[in-house]
């Protein structure tokens, strides 16, 4: 009998988990993948997707995003951040910890997972977030990816930049930690020395290379000793980047997020206050530097840290477009004094074409992509049955062009911030089909928001 929800995808360029790519058909049924095969009969499916001259990838897999509910919601809500996801190819995220209220009880898990389940169109996870107090639910909370620590670049309960108090989470459980690694007190003695200085390159020297280097040797120093399963996220640095290098164990992770691949401190006279972030943008050299560690496996995947904020919080004026990369100097930009400017930047919609765009330049493989973006996320979080296309495997799915490249556009992106960073660049992969445990949230500029995802579980 076959099944009222069962799809069949026709003669796509699929990309098995080997590397290799197979023309064929993928048939779907019941959310999961049931066969692939060169061809399969159409008589077996109720639903056919005819996919000449697209490119079949796993669904990206987003294991750092800021989606700001509950409490934030004029910055992005779920609704808005899981269109934006499922435009970019996004079909499962992670989400951090520091909204209002902060998610560290599982009462506020469980209001999070309800949102989502009411909301999100894609599959969704969620940190919980570290205290000082080291409040019973971080080791109890269910289901969660890990345990969020922020080391650096936070204020009030979530920032823990003593390490007696590190050591006590480190020390406790065996769930897995993720940190944002900068010395705040670094932070704080530069920021008064830098103070004033309304350039706004100024971040990236303020927050500088040391700044993230001595918390990643604190936190490595601290996994080490109690053999701790730690993942150290958005990494910036050169410095970083050849400490992994030189000694990682075998239960430490690290991301890379494509602005800090893509994007260098040159973009602050490009695109001023949208290029602030945290960590910040850095040299020319440390993208060579975390651009080989990405394809030499040092660092294991890669994040967005979608972080939106809008257009008056970065100081820019609303009904001043972005130019183009080649077009844009200062004379375009308002700029807020740099301390008074929020960091964070948006990109679940553009990652993959970046990424996909690098690899038809040459820079990687689109293989090396969607092991970057899914089979090693899921691996690293131990997410059963997604980050890859195999049979028995859930159909979170993205048709991709590859043949046709479009530019960033305002007027086409689906987070509520209304902007990016990367606005005028011309990508090629952008999705086509963005497929949710087999059901179409995403075809050709059209959504169904009545597809909901699943909370993901983990280990």
């Amino acid at each position: 009998m076959v099944s009222p929800s069962s799809l069949l995808i026709r003669q796509a360029r699929i990309l098995l988990p080997s590397g290799e790519f197979l023309q064929g058909d993928v048939l779907i049924a019941g959310g999961t993948i049931r066969e692939i095969s060169p061809s399969i009969a159409d008589a077996q499916a109720s639903q056919i997707i005819d996919a000449t001259g697209l490119t079949l990838l796993p669904g990206v897999i987003d294991p750092q995003v800021h989606f700001r509910e509950p409490g934030l919601e004029h910055k992005e809500d779920l609704a808005t951040a899981s269109r934006a996801c499922a435009r970019g190819g996004v079909t499962s995220f992670l989400e951090m910890p520091n909204t209002r209220p902060l998610t560290t009880t599982q009462a506020a898990l469980d209001d999070k997972l309800a949102r989502a389940a009411q909301k999100s169109l894609v599959n969704y996870g969620f940190f919980i977030g570290a205290t000082a107090e080291i409040l019973p639910d971080l080791l109890t909370a269910h289901p969660t990816c890990g345990i969020k620590v922020f080391m650096g670049s936070m204020h009030g309960a979530l920032l823990l930049d003593q390490e007696d108090v590190l050591d006590k989470i480190f020390s406790q459980g065996d769930r897995l930690i993720a940190v944002h690694a900068e010395d705040q007190a670094r932070i704080a003695q530069r920021r008064q020395q830098f103070a004033g200085n309304l350039d706004p390159a100024i971040h990236s020297i303020i927050q500088d290379n040391q700044a993230a280097l001595n918390a990643t040797q604190l936190a490595l120093k601290l996994s080490t000793k109690y053999q701790r399963r730690l993942h150290i996220l958005h990494m910036s640095t050169a410095e970083e980047a050849e400490l992994l290098r030189q000694d990682k164990p075998n239960w430490v992770t690290a991301e890379v997020t494509p602005q800090h691949l893509l994007l260098n401190t040159s973009a602050y006279e490009k695109i001023g206050s949208f290029a602030k972030m945290n960590p910040p943008l850095r040299s020319p050299h440390d993208q060579e530097v975390l651009w080989q560690a990405l394809l030499d496996g040092v660092i294991d995947f890669i994040a967005t840290d979608h972080a939106p904020h809008t257009l008056a919080e970065k100081g820019q004026a609303e009904e001043v477009p972005i130019s183009t990369p080649s077009e844009i100097s200062s004379a375009d930009t308002v700029f807020l004094e740099p301390a008074n400017v929020p960091s964070g930047m948006p990109g679940v919609e553009t990652a993959l074409p970046l990424m996909l765009t690098q690899a038809m330049q040459g820079k990687c493989t689109v293989a090396q992509v969607a092991n970057w973006m899914s089979a090693n996320v899921a691996k690293a979080y131990k997410i059963s049955n997604k980050g890859a296309i195999a049979v028995g495997y859930d159909a979170d799915l993205v048709l991709v062009d590859l043949n046709h490249y479009h530019e960033v556009l305002r007027s086409e992106l689906q987070t509520k911030c209304g902007w990016s960073p990367f606005e005028g660049w011309n990508l090629t992969g952008w999705p086509v089909v963005t497929m949710v445990n087999g059901q179409i949230a995403f075809e050709r500029g059209q959504f169904f928001d009545h597809v909901r995802g699943k909370p993901l579980q983990f280990g």
